[in-house]
């Protein structure tokens, strides 16, 4: 879809630079392909006649029409411009995802290497007072139990200075995705606050703003809109109501 972008884009700045509107004191106009101004007149390629022609420099608006080329040239050279740094960055982006394993994962690019994001060990911790009561007392109201999805450790061991940093992720399915916040919690990091109402699950994660571009099939590219305070965090694959959290966790420090 970009190159095809960049490619009407390039037709439509030829096309512009093709034609030249000749202004006329009378406020019409001669479309032409170039013009020349000289002592009294000012000879012209038209482009409806296609042929050289000639006309007293008495008829010609030449400041307007002197004006309005810069102008055009101006765009001609800022689209130019735009699309180089579109290819540019195509090209880079290609480069980085060449670099990106075909299994799915969470991968991160480190100059031309790409590496590997660890997936971390979860798990779902429930308070079990409140599951005891509703076994004894099962004609009662349904009580609503809540848990949390702990990851293991205080910290992760991936760490990253950039509070802006950039991942690349291959789901193994078609779950949504995301950059989530995780919360210290002496000897672990909840990743999300559960809460069970009989068999349904309420799953409340903190899931941060991300960008999140495709770039090719089944690969994605996801970073934060903001950056990142230091502290914990993950990308995140699940279902809401499943509990089927999986999370690759890594920290940010200065």
């Amino acid at each position: 879809m970009t190159g095809r972008f960049l490619a009407i884009l390039a037709l439509a700045c030829a096309a512009w630079a093709a034609n030249v509107k000749l202004y006329l004191k009378d406020g019409g106009y001669q479309l032409v392909r170039e013009y020349q101004a000289q002592s009294d007149r000012v000879r012209f390629y038209s482009v409806e006649r296609s042929e050289w022609e000639e006309m007293p420099l008495d008829l010609v608006d030449l400041k307007r029409t002197e004006a309005e080329s810069a102008s055009r040239q101006a765009e001609e050279q800022h689209d130019a411009k735009l699309v180089t740094e579109e290819r540019q960055a195509e090209r880079q982006l290609q480069a980085e995802v060449s670099h990106i394993p075909a299994d799915p994962g969470v991968y991160w690019v480190e100059g031309s290497d790409g590496k590997t994001l660890s997936q971390a060990k979860a798990t779902v911790h429930t308070e079990k007072g409140k599951f005891v009561l509703r076994q004894i007392v099962p004609s009662a109201t349904p009580v609503t139990r809540t848990a949390t999805m702990d990851v293991e450790g205080a910290h992760a061991t991936a760490i990253f200075t950039n509070q802006s940093q950039e991942f690349y992720i291959r789901p193994s399915d078609e779950e949504p995705f995301g950059i989530a916040r995780l919360s210290p919690k002496g000897s672990v990091r909840v990743a999300e606050n559960i809460s069970y109402t009989g068999p349904e699950a309420d799953e409340e994660p903190i899931i941060l703003p991300t960008h999140q571009l495709e770039i090719t099939e089944g690969l994605y590219k996801i970073w934060p809109k903001e950056p990142l305070p230091p502290g914990e965090y993950a990308v995140v694959q699940y279902t809401p109501g499943k509990v089927n959290m999986q999370i690759w966790d890594f920290a940010v420090k200065k």
